[in-house]
């Protein structure tokens, strides 16, 4: 696998919580649903992102964003418009002193709003974001991330708007399925984009040597990998292939390899109850002395304060 679809292994997209908001001017939600990540697209008229501290941010028609949780925010018709309605954890709508309209509200199975009438048509999914690995894909994205239409040609949304209005067998599965790729679209094309500042290992990617080493630690990382054994197989000289890894991800091979299987470990010992001693064998430690030694010396605490939540 490729470092980003490592990291985007853990992020799952939650469809009981993807539905789409029909709305009329002047209009505003406050969104409080705790989700870490959130994908919103307007499928009718614009939508404004106002983030607690922050700049609000314009959603013109067919604009798609990316929004980190679990921070609460509104989306509006325009930023100085007050919200009315709050959206809850599970997609749960409720008055501003917490009264349940979800009931009133509803226009469909998936569909939200006073009147299927409204100027303004907005969309949105929530995603599971599990364990360190995929915290290392949110750390290289800003609170808001946009991209514009015209940078978006990925069908996908409107496959997923599609999809909402017209419920069938399988409808569950089918918009997991379209979540996810919406997200990998999104994240492609914002990657792409010269304001986004691409992580190292994202650019990196693309590269004839380094791509490929970074598949080689993503693939095996228990392998016993060492700068000289990663330069042979992608075919340059240590020297070369240390200078050039450090130059393009941002930290020498050996560092990017041992954060990466810290990472790996973190999640595994979080997630499972599998032994300290097989967790190490499972990212490239000799035994879990050897895990302990590293992870201290990364993290700060040993692995079995990580297990039990320090």
């Amino acid at each position: 696998m490729d470092p980003l679809a490592d990291l985007l292994d853990g992020v799952r997209a939650r469809s009981a919580a993807f539905c789409q908001a029909i709305l009329q001017p002047p209009w505003a939600l406050r969104i409080a649903d705790e989700a870490r990540l959130a994908l919103a697209t307007t499928l009718r008229g614009h939508a404004w992102i106002v983030p607690d501290d922050g700049e609000p941010v314009l959603l013109r028609t067919g604009d798609v964003a990316i929004v980190k949780g679990p921070n609460h925010y509104t989306v509006g018709d325009d930023p100085a418009t007050p919200p009315d309605i709050v959206v809850n954890p599970g997609n749960r709508l409720t008055t501003l002193d917490g009264t349940d309209v979800t009931d009133q509200l509803r226009l469909g199975p998936r569909t939200s709003g006073r009147s299927a009438e409204g100027s303004a048509v907005v969309a949105s999914g929530t995603y599971q974001v599990s364990g360190e690995v995929s915290d290392r894909l949110l750390n290289a994205l800003p609170d808001i991330v946009l991209v514009p239409r015209s940078s978006t040609p990925s069908p996908v949304m409107e496959l997923l708007a599609h999809e909402v209005d017209n419920e069938g067998p399988g409808q569950g599965v089918v918009l997991d399925r379209l979540l996810d790729l919406a997200l990998i679209a999104t994240l492609r094309a914002w990657f792409a984009r010269p304001e986004a500042r691409a992580p190292g290992w994202y650019a990196a990617q693309s590269d004839p040597l380094i791509g490929p080493a970074l598949r080689l630690i993503h693939d095996d990382p228990a392998h016993p990998w060492t700068v000289a054994s990663m330069a042979e197989k992608v075919g340059a000289s240590r020297a070369a292939f240390a200078r050039r890894f450090a130059g393009l991800v941002g930290e020498p091979p050996l560092t990017y390899l041992t954060g990466w299987r810290i990472a790996l470990a973190a999640d595994l010992l979080r997630s499972s109850d599998t032994t300290i001693d097989s967790v190490a064998r499972r990212v490239g430690y000799a035994n879990a002395f050897a895990l302990s030694v590293a992870f201290k010396r990364v993290r700060g605490v040993s692995p079995s304060s990580h297990r039990a939540g320090g």
